[in-house]
């Protein structure tokens, strides 16, 4: 049970780095498989031989589930961890199209990209930005917190500017948070531009909190990431 617990816990270790580069080159041609399994004019023989790799990669994620279950000193509380979710979900979605009704397999079958997450475990650089995420968590929601405010405000001030002028295209505050949105972010789509003086002046200062608000979450990412570096020395 310790010789196990090591090779799926230690990749430190030369055993342990072996399973972990072998999981995460099955994720991969997984996911390969996903892409292709939705060419539509992939061969019949094809496709039977995508159903057999994923037959046997989800059959390995499934032993690899099971088998973690089985070392964990506390087996509920990995269960419902972060992980235990995601090892889960990764092969749920395999089992439930055996037994959902076919207009729901499009759906079940999108899950599938939660396998994408199991990287995060054996990825050294992806912990540490899921650590640095941590850190940073509090400064991320309350800068969440005001990027939401600002599009509101966004929103009501080209509402007010452009409503009379482009009565369609700003017909309310819910149809002007699409132009927030795009504006904000620095996207600017151009389907939806003011034409007024005052909104394009608004526009002006509303772009430059933009930029803003681009560099911003930059900023307590990168000063995260060094603390999480530090912590690794």
């Amino acid at each position: 049970m310790q010789s196990i617990k090591t090779l799926l816990e230690r990749d430190d270790l030369p055993a342990g780095r072996r399973v972990a580069v072998g999981t995460q080159l099955l994720i991969l041609l997984s996911l390969v498989t996903f892409s292709l399994d939705t060419l539509p004019n992939l061969d019949p023989a094809a496709r039977v031989w995508l159903r057999w790799v994923e037959m046997v990669t989800i059959s390995v994620f499934t032993v690899e589930y099971l088998l973690r279950v089985w070392v964990a000193d506390h087996k509920l509380r990995f269960i419902f961890s972060f992980y235990g979710l995601v090892d889960l979900l990764a092969i749920l979605p395999f089992f439930l199209m055996l037994h959902v009704d076919l207009r729901s397999l499009r759906l079940v079958r999108l899950f599938r990209l939660i396998r994408v997450l199991k990287v995060v475990r054996y990825n050294r650089a992806l912990v540490r930005f899921s650590r640095a995420i941590t850190l940073a968590r509090e400064e991320i929601i309350l800068f969440l917190g005001v990027t939401l405010g600002l599009l509101y405000f966004a929103a009501v001030g080209i509402y007010y500017f452009e409503h009379q002028a482009q009565p369609e295209e700003f017909a309310s505050i819910f149809h002007s948070l699409w132009w927030a949105v795009a504006t904000l972010t620095t996207v600017g789509y151009g389907d939806v531009y003011p034409i007024t003086v005052g909104g394009r002046i608004f526009t002006f200062f509303i772009l430059l909190i933009g930029l803003g608000i681009v560099a911003v979450p930059a900023g307590l990412l990168a000063s995260a990431l060094a603390k999480s570096r530090d912590m690794e020395e």
